[in-house]
């Protein structure tokens, strides 16, 4: 370890040059340029960057097998998670690395005094001016602006790092990843940054429907309970528990609360209270969730609000009508500034993973260091209205600036079991974004915390206009455009299913499949294989079955990173293939502003089966046991225990999308839960 760290020191001597040297290697470069941002005038010398250094995190490599030790159900390891303190140190950086990055800082002239060592040694911070920046980095500075807003990034091509450092510096900011800086010519504030933002499919994954005839019941119904006669065309909390055998709730043990993760819209106490007095009598008037409120975030709006849009209702009226008198977790995340605006921005779960991880708003992975400015709200708001805790004004060299304070890190202690009904195409976001979000979900797997997440319902395609006007990749439309979070291989899936309007609960559902006219014709569970991530250990068996069986009749290519438009296939045989499980998407009834709507979407399958889990996790507190944590090991390692789907198809890219198969496919996963039998499962085990 000395005589390692030494050379690392020695390699730093004589770093002041204007251009590089031999020990200096490039470290990140811009291959192409950003269609959305556009390369402007060069950076005054003597304007103020706020640089970080981010640092290296060791052993992600072996995250992946970390998780498996305590999730596969043949592991003597199983369930025993990891503490917050044991996964921060398995993954810090190297010993001897913040040291040896000061000394090369120094030597180029950075007094140490200027350097910010945080605590959780993931990163360093330091003032320079741009000619400073410049030198260090063997590069040219840029302001770059964005074509559909007056926001103003600062960034370079490329840039140099000493050669015995490349390793442990993951990455450099600004640097390829554009930065809002203050320069001379600039006001301080930053309030129009957020102004126009470039519009892009709504996130939220759900859909309302009014029309048709939804009195009819077939002539098998007749036999059943009144209120089980309509569930071919009305599902309601008594056709979903006895689609899956789920028992009425007692039990509500302190700390197992149900979270539901919220963005871009908001519940209406008045909606709640009408869905409980109709479909759900059994949960009091007045039953609402416990505000986990982040980064400023407003806890529900009136019923008549533009901004109660459905998808807050019914992710709520789902968990209480099945966990009641368990509670709920609102983690809902945003300002009144950024939040109505986040229908139509690309940004998806950096505040919300800053607040569960204090070590998450700093951190580096993939590339990665805290919240992308470009991308996620940026804290202190200063906009009118915004919120500002701990704004600070400061001057340095001069220069009067926003000190952005100290965002919400770390504030609250996530659930058991988290659902999220949002999501977006993988493509839109950059790849090492997605990775380190994906990274933190697997260390909240380690810790025992179960993330579900819709899959979405666009079939192998996206939200129309998502790359193309169908959702779908290449020049010609036709590649299919895999979903993000569903394809990280850290979170569990949920797919969506449906009966059909004659069938009852005693029948087989199949792929939710439904047109709901304009740009939801073709409405359907989304699922495919990421063309980011590989396929886990847990999967490769039951991925490899379907290829083989159903050896879907579409070119295909084996890569990660493809360009879409060279490829001759059309999607990743070899990627991370999703979604894992499936439950009821369809004609569920829900108020919205004070409406009683028929709701459609995996939206609503991911709270259901989070809701499943929850329940099984009071039984086996009953039995002083922990919580089931990350169940994709176990379901797949038994998949007997779920209602395999077998019908149905996720249409999309002007073909049939994926068929519904025995065994696991990418339409519903695995299939729906079936409450006994993953209840007597997760019981035998420890």
């Amino acid at each position: 370890m000395f005589c390692s760290f030494f050379l690392l020191l020695t390699a730093l001597v004589g770093l002041s040059s204007s251009s590089p040297t031999p020990w200096e290697v490039p470290h990140e470069q811009r291959h192409a340029s950003n269609l959305d941002w556009n390369r402007r005038a060069r950076v005054d010398g003597d304007t103020v960057l706020p640089m970080k250094i981010a640092l290296a995190q060791t052993n992600l490599e072996k995250g992946h097998d970390y998780l498996m030790q305590i999730s596969d159900p043949q592991s003597p390891k199983y369930g025993k998670y990891w503490t917050a303190k044991e996964v921060h140190e398995a993954f810090a950086p190297a010993d001897g690395v913040v040291t040896a990055v000061k000394q090369w800082l120094t030597s180029a002239g950075i007094e140490s005094s200027r350097i910010i060592d945080y605590e959780n040694k993931g990163w360093l911070a330091f003032d320079a001016t741009a000619k400073e920046a410049e030198t260090l980095l063997r590069t040219e500075f840029y302001e770059h602006e964005h074509k559909h807003s007056s926001k103003i990034r600062v960034g370079c091509s490329s840039y140099h790092v000493p050669k015995h450092l490349q390793g442990y510096i993951d990455y450099i900011t600004p640097g390829v990843k554009l930065t809002p800086v203050v320069k001379r010519d600039i006001k301080v504030k930053r309030a129009s940054s957020k102004a126009h933002k470039f519009p892009k499919p709504p996130a939220r994954m759900n859909h309302a429907w009014s029309g048709g005839d939804m009195s009819w019941k077939p002539q098998a119904a007749y036999g059943l309970p009144q209120d089980l006669q309509g569930c071919g065309l009305n599902i309601t909390p008594p056709c979903i528990k006895a689609l899956y055998h789920i028992p009425n709730a007692t039990k509500a043990t302190p700390g197992n609360s149900l979270g539901l993760y919220e963005q871009g819209d908001y519940f209406s106490k008045q909606d709640l209270d009408l869905f409980y007095a109709q479909y759900a009598p059994y949960v009091p008037q007045g039953t609402y969730p416990i505000p986990a409120l982040i980064d400023g975030a407003a806890y529900g709006m009136p019923q008549n609000s533009s901004e109660v849009t459905g998808e807050s209702d019914i992710d709520i009226d789902m968990a209480y009508s099945l966990i009641y008198p368990q509670t709920v977790t609102l983690y809902q995340v945003d300002d009144q500034i950024y939040e109505p605006q986040e229908v139509a921005t690309t940004n998806l779960f950096n505040t919300f993973l800053d607040a569960l991880d204090g070590s998450y708003c700093n951190y580096t992975a993939y590339g990665e260091t805290g919240d992308d400015p470009s991308i996620d709200p940026v804290y202190p708001d200063p906009a009118p209205g915004g919120y500002k805790d701990c704004y600070s004004k400061v001057s340095y060299l001069r220069l009067t600036y926003w000190d952005a304070g100290q965002r919400q890190c770390g504030i609250y202690k996530p659930t058991n079991v988290i659902s999220a009904s949002y999501g977006q195409a993988e493509h839109d976001l950059p790849i090492n974004y997605s990775k380190r979000q994906c990274n933190e979900f697997m260390k909240l797997a380690l810790q025992g915390h179960s993330i579900l997440v819709a899959s979405g319902d666009y079939g192998v395609g996206s939200f129309p206009n998502d790359g193309a006007a169908n959702g779908c990749l290449g020049p010609q439309a036709t590649i299919f455009n895999p979903q993000y979070p569903s394809n990280c291989p850290y979170i569990t899936s949920v797919g969506g299913t449906l009966l059909y309007g004659n069938q009852t609960v005693l029948d087989r559902e199949s792929v939710m499949h439904v047109n709901l006219s304009g740009t939801a014709q073709n409405f359907t569970s989304a699922g495919g294989f990421s063309n980011y991530y590989g396929q886990p250990s847990y999967q490769k068996a039951a991925v490899a079955r379907y290829l083989t069986e159903n050896s879907p009749p579409y070119p295909y290519y084996e890569e990660f990173g493809v360009n879409v438009n060279s490829t001759q296939g059309i999607y990743n045989r070899i990627g991370r293939g999703y979604p894992d499980v499936a439950a009821n998407g369809a004609n569920f009834r829900a108020y919205t502003n004070g409406i009683d709507e028929h709701w459609y979407g995996s939206s609503l399958a991911s709270p259901l089966f989070a809701s499943v889990l929850t329940l099984i996790n009071e039984e086996r507190f009953a039995a002083n046991k922990t919580p089931v944590g990350f169940v994709n090991p176990v379901l797949y390692a038994h998949p007997e225990v779920l209602n395999d789907i077998v019908n149905g198809t996720n249409v999309g890219c002007g073909t049939e999308g994926f068929h519904a198969a025995a065994g696991w496919d990418p339409a519903t996963g695995l299939g729906t839960p079936n409450y006994p039998r993953m209840l007597e499962l997760f019981m035998s085990l420890p």
